[in-house]
C-alpha cells in the first residue's frame, strides 16, 4: 500500500512527500505543512477489493491536495494565522454553540474561546480551520492576548459609595479585556485575604473591588448595580453577573449561598 502511495504522489500531489516511518503524506506550504495520516486510506482499501486500491489511493491523495489548496487560500487571505490568535473569555456557552469551536472551560462560568483577530476576516477559530491549518500549539494565543492586547492597561477609579470605590480596567473597543479574569492575581499584587468583587459587564471592561476589610453594607449592592448599569450601556455586553473571587474561584453574588458564605467569611475575619 505504501509503495502504491509513493508511486502516485508525483502524479497526483507533485509538491507532497511521503514520510514512510510516520506513515503520512506531507504537503509543505507557507509557514506550516499539511500532514495526512495514511490510516484513513488504509481503512478504505481494507474494505475494498485489491483491484480498486489504486483508484481509492488516487482519490484520497486528491482530497489531500484539495485540503492543501484550501489551506494555501487561507494563508493568502490571513497571512500567518498563528500571529492573529487571541483568547476571548465569554460566558459559558451551551453545547450546541461550543460544538465545532476551539474553546475550553475557564472555570464554571466562562469559556476561553480562541479567535482570529483580523479587521475584516476575524472570527472564532473552528476546529475544522485549526485542523486545516495544522494549528497545534495554541498556547501562544493567551500569551499574544496578554502581551499585545492587555499590556499597559492601568486601573481607573469608579466610586461605589461615598467611602468606597472600585478599580476599573478598560480598553475601549477591545474584545479581550475579559481575559484579565485569568490574571486577577497579577492585578492584585497583594491579594486581599477576603478576595475581591469582580464583574465583566462588557468585553472591554473589568470591574474589581478588593475586600481589604469588612465592607460597608451597601458596597455589594452598589457593586452589583454598577455591573448591571455598565452591562446595559455597553456596545459589546459580556455578563450581568457580579462575582466574589476568593482563593482563585469565582462565585456569583446572585446566588444566596454565595452571599451567605461571604457574610460568614467576613464575620470570621472580624472576630480574629
Amino acid at each position: 500500500m505504501h509503495a502504491l502511495i509513493e508511486d502516485l504522489i508525483p502524479v497526483t500531489v507533485p509538491d507532497a512527500g511521503f514520510d514512510r516511518p510516520l506513515a503520512r503524506v506531507v504537503v509543505p506550504f507557507g509557514w506550516t505543512e499539511l500532514s495526512a495520516s495514511t490510516w484513513e486510506v488504509l481503512e478504505r482499501c481494507a474494505a475494498a477489493p485489491r483491484h480498486r486500491w489504486p483508484i481509492l489511493v488516487d482519490e484520497w491523495l486528491r482530497e489531500t491536495a484539495d485540503r492543501a489548496a484550501l489551506a494555501v487560500a487561507e494563508i493568502e487571505l490571513l497571512g500567518d494565522v498563528r500571529e492573529l490568535l487571541r483568547v476571548k473569555l465569554v460566558p459559558t456557552m451551551p453545547p450546541d454553540r461550543r460544538n465545532g469551536l476551539v474553546c475550553v472551560p475557564a472555570g464554571r462560568y466562562f469559556d476561553a474561546l480562541i479567535v482570529i483577530d483580523h479587521p475584516k476576516y476575524g472570527a472564532p477559530l473552528t476546529k475544522t480551520r485549526a485542523d486545516l491549518l495544522q494549528l497545534r500549539d495554541l498556547g501562544s494565543a493567551l500569551a499574544h492576548t496578554h502581551e499585545r492586547e492587555l499590556a499597559g492597561i492601568t486601573p481607573e477609579i469608579r466610586p461605589l459609595s461615598p467611602n468606597d470605590s472600585a478599580l476599573v480596567f478598560r480598553k475601549p473597543g477591545s474584545p479581550y479585556v475579559s481575559a484579565l479574569l485569568t490574571e486577577l492575581d497579577r492585578l492584585l499584587p497583594e491579594p486581599p485575604p477576603s478576595g475581591a468583587l469582580v464583574g465583566v459587564p462588557s468585553y472591554d471592561t473589568l470591574l474589581l473591588y478588593p475586600i481589604r476589610s469588612r465592607p460597608a453594607p451597601d458596597v455589594i449592592p452598589a457593586f452589583t448595580r454598577t455591573v448591571a448599569t455598565l452591562h446595559a450601556d455597553a456596545d459589546a455586553p459580556c455578563s450581568t453577573e457580579a462575582f466574589w473571587w476568593h482563593t482563585g474561584d469565582l462565585s456569583p453574588l446572585s446566588e444566596p449561598r454565595t452571599r451567605k458564605r461571604l457574610r460568614r467569611h467576613l464575620r470570621g475575619r472580624r472576630r480574629r
